[in-house]
C-alpha cells in the first residue's frame, strides 16, 4: 500500500468536495448569519473550512510547530465574499498539494506540535495531525456548513454520491423507503 499516493488522492477528493460546497453558498449570502447564538457566523465557518484545506494543511506539512497566541487570526485570509474565499482557497490548496507531494515517510513520522503558551494542544506525528486536524477536521466543519446551507434553503451538492437535491423525486422516495425498511 502506498500511503503517500492514497493521502494525495484523498486530499484531492476532499478538497474537490469542499470546493463544491463552498461554491454552493448563495451569492450575496450574509456572512454574519448564524443559526444559533452559540454557532459560528456563516462567513467564519466557511473561511475555516476553506482554511483547513489551505493554511492548516500547509502549516502541518511544512513546519514542525505552531505557537498560537490569542491575538492570532485563525484564518489570516478571511474573505467577506464567496468569490474572494474561493480564490484564496484555490491558491492555498495548490500550495498544499505541492507540499503534500514533497512529503516522505520520514517526514510523516516526524513530530508536529501546536502550543499556546505553556499548554500543548497537539503533539503527534505529522501523519496523524494531517489525518485528524486537516482531513477529519475539514470534513467535520464541512458537514456543519452543509447544515447551514440547508437552513438557508440552498441546494447541497453531493459529496460521496448525489445529494437529495440532485436526485429525481421518485429516487428520493425510493431511497427513503429503503432506509426506513432497514
Amino acid at each position: 500500500m502506498d500511503i503517500q499516493k492514497d493521502l494525495i488522492a484523498e486530499f484531492d477528493r476532499e478538497c474537490d468536495s469542499t470546493r463544491k460546497l463552498l461554491n454552493a453558498i448563495p451569492e450575496g449570502a450574509d456572512f454574519s448569519w448564524k443559526p444559533h447564538d452559540k454557532s459560528m457566523e456563516l462567513g467564519r465557518l466557511a473561511n475555516h473550512v476553506a482554511d483547513t484545506c489551505g493554511n492548516w494543511a500547509i502549516h502541518t506539512l511544512t513546519t514542525d510547530r505552531l505557537d498560537w497566541t490569542p491575538d492570532m487570526n485563525p484564518t489570516d485570509d478571511d474573505s467577506s465574499t464567496k468569490a474572494g474565499m474561493l480564490a484564496v482557497f484555490d491558491q492555498k490548496v495548490a500550495t498544499a498539494k505541492t507540499a503534500l507531494a514533497a512529503m516522505t515517510p520520514e517526514k510523516w513520522d516526524s513530530n508536529w506540535k501546536m502550543v499556546a503558551g505553556d499548554q500543548t494542544w497537539i503533539d503527534d506525528t505529522k501523519y496523524n495531525v494531517f489525518r485528524t486536524w486537516v482531513l477529519n477536521h475539514m470534513i467535520h466543519h464541512r458537514a456543519q456548513l452543509g447544515v447551514y446551507l440547508r437552513l438557508l434553503g440552498a441546494p447541497i451538492p453531493g459529496m460521496y454520491g448525489p445529494s437529495a437535491d440532485q436526485m429525481p423525486p421518485a429516487e428520493q422516495t425510493a431511497t427513503a423507503e429503503t432506509v426506513a425498511a432497514s
